[in-house]
């Protein structure tokens, strides 16, 4: 008993030097929003001399037309649709896939699994052409469309697994009852599917507010810029960058996803557990 604990112990000292050591990024550029270009590239030390949050109030205002509260809900007007769009898109498509046997089931799924290998830099240039003949660049549309249609299979993939973890049995009963299939959806699949959903919807949030290569690419009004091209724009507005105000508006466009990730860790750990059960 007593070997035990102290494994326990050692278990939990490694494992929180292990996330110190992964959120030491995160700690130093905290401290670097309070320090001087000079402490920043001058010094070795962690803590700054002072503790001004002038740093956080000029970077919040910039110096262009826009502040970071024009970001902000340019980020939230982009990532929130596509965010959903995707979801909606994908559990259906996964629920044809995973419920239907239909004429070469088989092998579009294998298409679809197919599309994971393709790099997102073979796809851009039709893709830009596509949407430069629909009239839809520098608008979100060039996200939202993509995600309406279940244009990424690797959520399409993933709540296929997860509804073949499903048994049949409910599907039968909600038939039996009067339902139909897509009822049998909406009603019953839909809510076991939460945690994959959760996962997804996660997944999906967190990469459209980080991507900055897509953003870059078809979004070029100033006006329309999310988080990610802003950070950008402040390093490129002045050859004497404000190292501390950068680093404060990077801190705040990660703080949202900080806690998005721990309210929805509980599903999210349980939709990536359960997506690989077989039936």
């Amino acid at each position: 008993m007593k070997n035990k604990k102290i494994n326990i112990v050692i278990t939990y000292v490694l494992l929180g030097i292990f996330g110190i050591v992964m959120l030491f990024p995160v700690i130093w550029m905290f401290f670097a929003c309070f320090k001087s270009n000079n402490e920043i590239f001058g010094s070795l030390a962690l803590l700054p001399e002072s503790w001004s949050p002038e740093a956080f109030i000029k970077g919040w205002a910039t110096t262009g037309t826009y502040t970071y509260a024009k970001y902000f809900i340019n980020t939230f007007a982009l990532v929130i649709p596509t965010t959903l769009l995707t979801l909606v898109s994908c559990s259906l498509v996964a629920y044809g896939f995973a419920r239907f046997d239909f004429p070469g089931n088989q092998f579009l799924f294998m298409i679809l699994i197919t599309t994971l290998m393709l790099p997102n830099a073979v796809i851009i240039i039709p893709r830009y052409a596509l949407f430069n003949k629909l009239g839809w660049l520098d608008s979100y549309m060039t996200f939202f469309a993509p995600a309406a249609v279940g244009c990424y299979p690797f959520f399409v993939f993933m709540m296929v697994q997860f509804l073949r973890g499903l048994p049949r049995d409910l599907d039968e009963s909600a038939y039996i009852d009067g339902c139909g299939p897509f009822q049998c959806f909406i009603r019953i699949l839909l809510p076991l599917l939460k945690p994959a959903l959760f996962s997804a919807g996660l997944f999906q949030f967190l990469w459209t507010w980080n991507d900055f290569f897509n953003t870059n690419i078809y979004i070029n009004t100033v006006a329309k810029f999310p988080l990610s091209l802003a950070l950008r724009v402040s390093i490129d507005v002045t050859s004497n960058i404000k190292w501390n105000q950068v680093m404060s508006m990077a801190l705040v466009s990660v703080v949202p996803l900080i806690i998005l990730f721990f309210a929805a860790q509980k599903y999210f750990v349980e939709g990536i557990a359960t997506t690989g059960m077989k039936g």
